[in-house]
Order: C-alpha cells, then sequence, then structure tokens
C-alpha cells in the first residue's frame, strides 16, 4: 500500500545526499517503527524508511544499523540490508534483466534495477546480457545511473601511485588485439598482454595482478603472476609438492622445453628455472640429467 506522504517524505534532489552517502552503506540510528518498518535518523534529510522485510525481531529504537542507501520505485530515500552487486563510484559487470523504451534495468542485487539510460550505452544492450558499467548520481535528477561509456571515467594512473611489483585488483573489462585492457583497484587502465595470459579468461572477470611497468600515458602494464622474488618462492613451493605428488621425481630440467614447462605446470621457463635453482641452492632437491629428484632428509 502506498504510504501518506506525510509519513514518508519525499527529499528533494538538492538535498538528498546533504548528509547520507546515497548509492553507498550508512550506519544510522533506528527512530520508529512502524507497521511499513523502522524509520532511521539520517541528519539534515530526516528520517528514512528500512523497510519491514529488513526489520530483525532483536532491533529496538536506538539501534544503529548499516543500511544501502538508494531510491525506491517512486524515488524515495530507503535503507536496505540487502547487499548490492556495487556501489556508486563503482565498476562492474552486471546482467540486463529488461529494457524498454527508455533504456536498460540491471540486476545489481537489489530489489529496484539499476537505470542505464540510452545515451550511456555503447550500443543497445540486450536482456540477459552482460556489460561492464560504472555507477554514478547523474547531476541533473541525483539519481543513481549507470554507464557502459566507462572509459571517460578511468583516469590515468598518478605517477608514482603503485611500484613493480605489487599487488593489485582487476576487473577485466574487454579483449583486444594485444591482450586484456583491465580497470585497476577501480580507478586505472591497465592491459595485460597476451604473452602473460596462460590460462582461459573472460570479461567481467575479477582477478590478482602484479604491476609490470607505469606508462608515461599513465597505463599500467600487468601480469597474473607474481613479480620479483616472492614469485620464484612461491613457485619454488608448488614444484616441490608437484615433485612429491609424482613420487620424488619428474622427468624435467631446466633445459626442458617452454612449452612442455608451460602445458605443465601453468609457468613461463624462466620462472620454472628461478624455482628450480631456489629448491637447489637449499639442497631440497638434486638435478640428473634427464630429471629432478627430491633429496631425502
Amino acid at each position: 500500500m502506498k504510504q501518506p506522504q506525510s509519513e514518508r517524505p519525499t527529499v528533494p534532489a538538492t538535498e538528498r545526499t546533504s548528509t547520507l552517502q546515497l548509492g553507498n552503506y550508512n550506519t544510522l540510528r533506528i527512530t520508529r517503527f512502524t507497521d511499513h518498518g523502522a524509520y532511521l535518523d539520517s541528519g539534515e534529510v530526516g528520517e528514512i524508511l528500512m523497510p519491514k522485510a529488513y526489520v530483525l525481531p532483536e532491533m529496538k529504537p536506538g539501534d544503529e544499523v548499516r543500511v544501502f542507501v538508494y531510491l525506491d520505485q517512486e524515488e524515495r530515500l530507503v535503507g536496505t540490508t540487502e547487499t548490492p552487486l556495487a556501489r556508486v563510484g563503482e565498476f562492474a559487470y552486471l546482467r540486463v534483466a529488461w529494457v524498454n523504451e527508455y533504456g536498460a534495468f540491471l540486476d545489481w542485487g537489489l530489489m529496484k534495477d539499476l537505470f542505464v539510460p540510452f545515451r550511456e550505452q555503447k550500443r543497445r544492450m540486450e536482456k540477459d546480457r552482460s556489460y561492464i558499467v560504472y555507477i554514478y548520481i547523474d547531476e541533473e535528477t541525483s539519481r543513481i545511473v549507470a554507464s557502459a561509456k566507462v572509459d571517460r571515467f578511468i583516469q590515468p594512473t598518478p605517477y608514482g601511485r603503485y611500484h613493480r611489483g605489487e599487488e593489485v585488483d582487476i576487473l577485466i573489462q574487454q579483449k583486444t588485439p594485444l591482450g586484456f585492457k583491465v580497470i585497476v583497484d577501480n580507478a586505472w587502465p591497465g592491459l595485460i598482454y597476451d604473452n602473460q595470459i596462460y590460462e582461459d579468461h573472460r570479461t567481467g572477470e575479477r582477478l590478482r595482478a602484479s604491476i609490470v611497468t607505469f606508462r608515461p600515458d599513465g597505463k599500467l602494464d600487468l601480469s597474473l603472476q607474481r613479480i620479483g622474488k616472492g614469485r620464484f618462492r612461491d613457485f619454488a613451493e608448488i614444484l616441490e609438492e608437484r615433485i612429491k605428488e609424482a613420487g620424488g621425481e619428474i622427468p624435467f630440467t631446466d633445459r626442458s622445453d617452454s612449452e612442455d614447462i608451460m602445458r605443465e605446470f601453468g609457468v613461463s621457463k624462466k620462472t620454472f628455472k628461478r624455482a628450480v635453482g631456489t629448491l637447489y641452492r637449499s639442497r631440497r632437491i638434486e638435478l640428473l640429467p634427464e630429471s629432478i629428484r627430491l633429496i631425502d632428509k
């Protein structure tokens, strides 16, 4: 049933974010309960509703709750304990739930779907297909919307922001002739070259990667393998386990074919040789003409 205007006022667009973080999590205090749910104190904006479906039996006035604040079907502020797939200011790979004459609507894990107007689509979005989008607050309407024209929201990486070998979170944006364009730490442009990719990956996949190079144009070159000594130590431990699993000896040496090494272990020959060297120097293996054998201790 529609709630009376006096019970739950619609907040003017210019006031919606004066004290709240719209499209983000907020910790708010419960002021009272009604048949519709719990009302939360949001400061200058006034009270907002947390619908009854999210009210727990143990909740009472004065309790603080962490809610995600967005706009309901009637453009009124509400708080929910549901977890969205992304927040304002983030990039995400989301599925189109439905389309109409105004645009597309994405499933982002909340009751109300996320709107993508036609002007923010690179090409007409199709139902049940997924797209990389950026979520933001439209300045004209103060509504939460998404854009598939994500490149304009990706800024050049500041000089000195990362160091070589630093691990980062990435979102695979798209396949290119050079490799995969990625979004680094939800903000910066990056590229993983084809010769650094040893497994099948897809658009929308979230991975960890290592910084290889900072380029003058603000883009980052990355690797899906760790860079530096830590990387070789990590694979040395994996290699030792693989030798144990094989009965203590494997038919590989540091002269083995690089393609055979990649097919068997999923790493480059350089990484394999460095790991073999680490194990040899620590006297955990012996190198035979046609194999590597663990040393019993």
